[in-house]
């Protein structure tokens, strides 16, 4: 149950929230939870990623006297965080082995001095008893732990040290402590609260749902040729695409590289300065689309990632949301896709086996399933994923490939008919491939040596596509017509259902195969009825401003506000404030040379 956030006296958060960050309103329940924070309060924020979850933090740590300890689960992402945060002049540093010990002990020396507000540690350094006895010796007012997730045992990402956290609460048990996710079912919530010892805290479960990211799950035919398809009309966008493998990372990679693409691999295999160095070439906008394992992501703060696309199927819908959420953090149009093969299901299972612990194989077993109904599910994608975090959306979303391209069915009878009968007449020896190349009357070696271009099934279905009989196909397990015998190398064997088909006692509908994903572009900025060109001109100037100051794009001004630049065409200080995103900070750093453009583009116009 969520307890009641108590009030105070607001004029000081909104103050900081404009004069420093450059926004007028807080979102939905921002201020709540800081309210919760400032008056001592434990609280634990569910928001989704790009959500404002950091402000929840920030901005207490700038009205409250003392120092906020921030703990992060990545490098890369605290340097982030603290580089931006650095952009607006706030005081705020990190600490971890990238450092030099000069570099640690004068970071020492500004927190005994109480020059610092907020500093970043990963929970590993947090708990160590020496950093621990520096914190007893400082004035600390908060404690904010990010990726709260990690803290549970039920969460996808575990991490053993996280789960040591409630050391904290216990030295510092007047300090409130605030856990911050964006991803929880309501186990995880509860173990979170648990876990950390948290007391009576103030919980805010914002909205799962991102309007902006447009779900879509394509079928598996040949996703190197769709992926190249779907890159032509994402042309300098930047994207994530997430591989199972390092070796299928370092393959698809090397063929967009080939293709044209600015494109980088990262995987647990490089060298953390090869990681490093991905990453940072994708923060500012040199590298376009990364491909990726599953390691690449959760310190990723890049607001202007346009799409998301899975390779294969992830292991849970928990890490299929964090994944996705990457993209659109600025809140503007974005793609989530997915390429799935049902094939995949029975190879993801058999991972689990490896599992020693019985009870933490059912869950992930049961998440998987989970994953696996979302994959094949024929109704609208977003209520399927709302409905898994306990958010009940009646209506469909219309930003899905099922709402905007509903499914549509047809009589398959004879074609189903068709293709048992052709893995009856090959003895139950074959896959799915080989049935396919049958069906179309191949001319391969393999079906000659076995005799199979003699069956009177061979050729039956030559006009029709190898995808369409490869979806048909699968859809006749899906109706448990056929299975796959993963012990004979997935051959395809008839069940006793499959005998009332070919005796034709009743009509089977089929779902019509697609064979074209319908991907329909999107202005990713036509909300804000800007001008294209000089939209074009302020993102060079904003890349030549972040790369003096050798800092992502980003940091100095999103996509969201550039366009709002765009629109406005500001060219005085007052204006200038009314953008969103632009605080005093970002007025007197960057104002000037934006403003300049602007009033040029307006001469020569």
């Amino acid at each position: 149950m969520e307890n009641q956030a108590p009030n105070i006296e607001q004029t000081n958060i909104h103050t900081v929230l404009k004069e420093i960050f450059g926004y007028s309103e807080f979102r939905d329940g921002q201020s709540a939870v800081i309210n919760a924070v400032l008056c001592a309060q434990d609280a634990l924020v569910l928001l989704p990623t790009g959500g404002g979850k950091s402000l929840c933090y920030q901005i207490p740590a700038l009205t409250l006297p003392g120092l906020t300890v921030v703990i992060s689960p990545l490098i890369s992402l605290m340097q982030d965080q603290v580089a931006q945060l650095q952009a607006l002049e706030i005081k705020a540093e990190f600490i971890n082995n990238s450092l030099t010990f000069e570099q640690q002990q004068d970071i020492y020396q500004r927190l005994h001095h109480g020059d610092i507000k907020l500093l970043y540690v990963a929970p590993e350094k947090v708990l160590q008893y020496e950093f621990k006895e520096r914190l007893s010796n400082l004035h600390i007012s908060l404690f904010a732990i990010d990726e709260a997730h990690c803290v549970s045992h039920w969460g996808h990402d575990f991490r053993p040290h996280y789960c040591r956290l409630s050391e904290l609460k216990q030295q510092f048990p007047t300090v409130p402590m605030m856990a911050l996710t964006a991803t929880a079912d309501i186990a995880t919530r509860n173990d979170i609260v648990h876990q950390l010892g948290l007391s009576q805290p103030y919980i805010h479960t914002g909205s799962f749902d991102r309007p902006n990211i447009r779900y879509t799950i394509e079928e598996k035919f040949k996703p190197l040729s769709q992926l190249m398809r779907y890159l032509k009309t994402q042309k300098g966008q930047s994207g994530i695409i997430y591989c199972t493998s390092r070796k299928r990372v370092d393959e698809v990679a090397e063929k967009l590289a080939d293709a044209g693409y600015n494109a980088a691999a990262y995987h647990a295999g490089m060298s953390n300065e090869q990681r490093q160095f991905v990453q940072t070439a994708f923060a500012r906008d040199d590298v376009h689309i990364v491909v990726a394992t599953v390691a690449f992501g959760m310190g990723i703060n890049k607001p202007n990632v346009r799409f998301v696309l899975h390779y294969d199927i992830p292991k849970s819908i928990e890490a299929y949301y964090q994944e996705t959420g990457r993209a659109g953090r600025d809140g503007l149009a974005a793609e989530a896709i997915m390429y799935f093969d049902p094939a995949d299901i029975g190879r993801v299972k058999r991972f689990f086996e490896d599992i020693t612990d019985e009870q933490r194989r059912r869950v992930e077993e049961q998440r998987f399933n989970a994953m696996a109904s979302f994959a094949e599910a024929q109704t609208c994608r977003r209520q399927i994923l709302l409905n898994y975090f306990s958010e009940y959306k009646r209506e469909p979303c219309g930003n899905c490939d099922i709402c905007l391209n509903p499914p549509k069915r047809f009589d398959g009878t004879l074609a189903a008919q068709q293709a048992l009968s052709c893995v009856y007449r090959a003895e139950q020896r074959f896959g799915l491939g080989y049935i396919v190349d049958v069906l179309r009357g191949a001319n391969t070696s393999r079906i000659r040596d076995n005799q199979h271009h003699t069956l009177s099934t061979y050729g039956i279905g030559k006009q029709h596509s190898n995808e369409f009989w490869l979806s048909v196909l699968r859809q006749l397990i899906h109706h448990g017509l056929l299975a796959q015998d993963i012990t004979q190398g997935a051959s395809l064997r008839l069940t006793e259902a499959a005998r009332a088909v070919l005796k034709g006692e009743y009509t089977l509908q089929l779902a019509e195969p697609r064979l074209q994903a319908k991907h329909v572009y999107q202005d990713k900025l036509a909300q804000f009825n800007y001008d294209k060109k000089l939209f074009a001109k302020l993102r060079s100037l904003r890349k030549e401003l972040a790369d003096e100051d050798d800092v992502p794009p980003y940091v100095v001004f999103n996509d969201k506000t550039l366009a709002e630049m765009a629109q406005l065409m500001p060219t005085s200080d007052s204006e200038f404030l009314k953008v969103s995103g632009v605080g005093f900070t970002k007025l007197s750093k960057y104002g000037a040379p934006f403003m300049q453009l602007i009033r040029n583009y307006l001469a020569a116009s």
